[in-house]
């Protein structure tokens, strides 16, 4: 793994729109846009959302050229009369729009693709400031913009998230390493737990760090990330992966991985290597388990179908749960998910399955078993399972962290069964 040592960056990162300030769409950029600069040394120092008003984005433009490194703006790039970023900029630096032909050519080749015909405003499109270099947009109409003058470097990407992100990754990384604005590699080393807070994990992570090492931290529905930089103690990449393996030793079973994959992913991965199958049923989570499957690529081949029962006739109807567990235990308990699980293997004919139900609130809920309790059911070739988890948060929190919940089960009995497992299947 290669990591980099950089001097600190100054980076703003400016979203565009009136949808994100009238609370029309959440500002995901923001958060994607934080991760990934991070990853190559390049952490927000200051974020702004500003509404499509060609003088108000001159301004801030303006105003802050030359106090940044790197200056990233998001969305108003498009075709219609509300996207005035490329003009605005323009404005801000005192230089004239260009016209790209190669961005035109590549305009009217997708517009014949689909049947489009080609009008001014689309071709307003294939302009940027003088001096500043067309993006391709593998997946949409607008090139970005990379312009780089002194110590600044301006990137401007377009509003659709599916054509954001891989503009940033294939067109604007590459550019910034070039002029030694980004690390060639990783500026950072990250261990990915389940388990364990936050405070317990610093407690096992912070005496394993030389002096000047960073250490810094990320929770997100359960997951709770550990991301050891150099800073000022001129460790090398070596360094900060030795420290991490110490860290994997530590935690012992609540570590996940070092990186950046996701629960599902590690339990794809480990199906895959088994030649094994899952199969799921869902009550409480609605599909939010197989979409997390789902996501990852390659999961075809390891993710057998799943069920999603509310009621509990669905229980009974499609996975043939008995109507005695559900009027003697009722459909939040352990007997159902183990139930569930196991019916789940028996109709798609896998190797391995999961279930979840439970209540995610805000209504329902007992007092044996209040708001936030999930049963989780995991079926396997050495046997059947459940496990009962209380959950914080609202309805959408719960939902996540039993899913999460759920796959880091999985994680947990594949780590610990897998040669037992193996041999019950045969």
């Amino acid at each position: 793994m290669e990591t980099c040592i950089n001097l600190p960056r100054q980076v703003l990162v400016l979203n565009i729109g009136d949808e994100l300030l009238d609370g029309l769409r959440e500002n995901g950029h923001l958060v994607w846009l934080g991760e990934q600069l991070a990853r190559r040394g390049l952490p927000i120092t200051r974020s702004m959302v500003v509404r499509d008003k060609a003088e108000e984005i001159a301004a801030t433009l303006a105003a802050a050229w030359g106090h940044y490194d790197l200056i990233v703006t998001t969305g108003g790039i498009g075709p219609t009369s509300d996207d005035k970023t490329r003009a605005s900029m323009a404005a801000a630096m005192g230089v004239k729009l260009q016209h790209v032909p190669a961005a035109e050519v590549a305009l009217r080749e997708r517009f014949s693709l689909i049947g489009r015909t080609v009008s001014a405003a689309d071709l307003s499109q294939c302009a940027v400031p003088a001096g500043g270099e067309s993006l391709p947009n593998s997946r949409g109409t607008a090139p970005g913009v990379f312009f780089h003058q002194g110590r600044t470097a301006l990137v401007m990407l377009p509003g659709p998230i599916l054509e954001l992100r891989p503009m940033f990754e294939a067109q604007v990384v590459p550019r910034l390493r070039t002029i030694g604005c980004a690390c060639q590699g990783e500026a950072y080393v990250q261990v990915r737990t389940f388990g364990i807070g936050a405070v317990p994990l610093e407690e096992k992570v912070r005496p394993l760090l030389a002096p000047g090492m960073v250490l810094t931290f990320g929770t997100h529905t359960g997951v709770v990330d550990a991301r050891i930089a150099s800073g000022g103690s001129g460790a090398t990449a070596d360094d900060l992966c030795a420290v991490a393996r110490k860290v994997r030793d530590v935690v012992g079973n609540d570590f996940v991985c070092t990186g950046h994959s996701c629960l599902a992913t590690i339990v794809v991965e480990h199906l895959r290597s088994l030649e094994k199958t899952v199969a799921l049923a869902e009550s409480c989570t609605g599909g939010l388990l197989a979409n997390a499957f789902t996501d990852v690529a390659g999961a075809s081949r390891v993710f057998a179908g799943s069920a999603v029962c509310y009621s509990n006739d669905a229980k009974m109807n499609i996975l043939g749960i008995p109507d005695s567990i559900l009027a003697q235990h009722g459909a939040v308990s352990a007997e159902c998910a183990a139930a569930m699980a196991t019916a789940a293997a028996e109709k798609f004919g896998s190797d391995y399955a999961l279930s979840v139900t439970g209540y995610a609130g805000p209504g329902g809920g007992t007092e044996a078993d209040p708001v936030g309790t999930v049963y989780i059911g995991y079926a396997s070739p050495t046997g059947v399972w459940s496990r009962r988890v209380h959950l914080p948060g609202d309805r959408v929190q719960v939902k996540l962290r039993a899913v999460n919940t759920a796959l880091d089960l999985m994680r947990r009995q594949l780590n610990k069964y897998r040669v037992e497992d193996l041999l019950h299947g045969v």
